[in-house]
């Protein structure tokens, strides 16, 4: 298949989005008679990806269209969300990824490898696994839909990644995840070949004969408003690669001195638990000062996990850096079975360099301070860093002078000398 780039740096519009699509589906020798959608879940509204899925599910009128979201870990979308994000598509069309039961074993990835890629960190093979409707033959088309931007785990956010842990197992995104994190999250955010994503891609090659497709944005943040910027289909790595050069170019913000106080906001449609809403903390980490001070307004956090399983993980281990999460995992089966859970609370703990306060109306003192994190009343947060009167970057508040970031997902902030 023929790449399809659109790489301007500036606003890909609405025509030229659709003719990309129609070309990508017109590439196929025969009309595909039944599709399969693989785009986001809500925790990626602003990646344009669902727009792209109802561009899609137009222009296969005629087909059978499934569509399923690359959840991973996360909670199956609400009616709502599917609404809001992708439009009128009926809802009989959709299929909710179950990491725990919906998966097929291809292969693996030798314990020798791991070891090779983390530098001695990891010695265990990772099972390759895929969701089961991918390998089942039944589908002529399959369409991987999604943002490339800085990501704490593989580097950059998609391709492969999306695939099997957005649509894999439960050893696939344990093992990735704890990859990552011994290998270092500051090693690995904003660069597209880091250890996780090798295994990522050589677990690609057993897929290798899916009549398989990648539909690729960057996007480009100016506050609360996004443009698409970016786009990039095609079914190799090489695809990916260009867009993580263009992700790279626009999404990591480089800032000329270390952060003494950054404020984030988590939109509450968007984030519901620290799981997701840590990204406040992986995003912003490497541009905060050693004794600086990081404030998280989470309006809509109500819990830790995005299951209660991992959420009683969180609540018992907290976010306490690599050296409590190393001697936990070695004497508490629980976490060590679930290390997805164990790397999370690596890359939400500031490992003591800087405080981490959250503001979440909807969690209680005890709760906040019972994972390791300070505690902020919402009306004490609204008094001093209220979002409606900042503007990202720079801004002047009772508190000082602070760093405001609307959206911590669209992003990278890092200061280096």
């Amino acid at each position: 298949m023929e790449n399809i780039i659109l790489n301007s740096g500036q606003l890909i519009g609405a025509e030229d989005l659709r003719a990309a699509v129609k070309k990508s589906i017109d590439q196929y020798q025969a009309r595909p008679r039944r599709v399969l959608l693989i785009p986001p879940d809500f925790t990626r509204s602003k990646s344009y990806a669902g727009i792209i899925t109802q561009i899609y599910y137009e222009e296969l009128s005629g087909c059978e269209v499934d569509i399923m979201p690359a959840l991973g870990t996360h909670a199956p979308m609400t009616e709502r969300e599917i609404r809001q994000f992708f439009g009128d598509i009926p809802l009989n069309r959709f299929f909710v990824h179950d990491w725990r039961r919906d998966v097929v074993k291809l292969g693996e990835i030798s314990a020798q490898t791991v070891r090779e890629l983390s530098e001695g960190k990891m010695d265990e093979s990772i099972d390759v696994e895929v969701n089961q409707r991918l390998v089942s033959g039944v589908y002529d088309a399959i369409f991987s839909i999604g943002q490339v931007v800085p990501h704490e785990v593989a580097g950059m956010a998609n391709y492969s990644k999306n695939i099997f842990v957005g649509c894999g197992g439960t050893s696939m995104i344990n093992k990735t995840h704890w990859l990552g994190a011994v290998y270092g999250m500051e090693r690995t955010m904003g660069k597209w070949d880091t250890p996780v994503r090798r295994v990522l891609n050589m677990a690609q090659e057993y897929l290798k004969d899916l009549p398989l497709t990648f539909v690729l944005t960057v996007i480009a943040s100016h506050g609360e408003k996004t443009d698409l910027q970016g786009l990039f289909i095609g079914s190799g790595q090489d695809v990916f690669v260009q867009a993580a050069q263009l992700s790279r170019k626009i999404n990591i913000i480089h800032v000329k001195k270390p952060l003494d106080q950054v404020v984030v906001y988590l939109d509450g449609d968007e984030f519901k638990t620290t799981w997701l809403g840590n990204k406040g903390i992986y995003r912003t980490r490497m541009a905060l000062a050693d004794g600086g001070k990081l404030v998280v307004l989470a309006p809509g956090v109500k819990r830790f996990g995005e299951d209660m399983q991992i959420d009683a993980l969180i609540r018992k281990y907290g976010y306490r850096g690599t050296d409590f999460v190393l001697k936990q995992c070695a004497g508490n089966e629980d976490l060590a079975g679930n290390r997805s859970a164990a790397a999370h609370l690596i890359h939400g703990s500031s490992e003591g360099r800087f405080s981490i306060s959250y503001a979440a109306p909807q969690m209680t003192r005890e709760e906040i301070e019972g994972v390791g994190f300070h505690y902020m009343g919402w009306d004490e947060a609204m008094a001093l860093y209220n979002p409606k009167e900042l503007k990202d970057g720079f801004n002047s508040t009772p508190a000082g002078e602070v760093f405001y970031i609307s959206n911590p997902a669209l992003g990278l902030w890092e200061y280096s000398c």
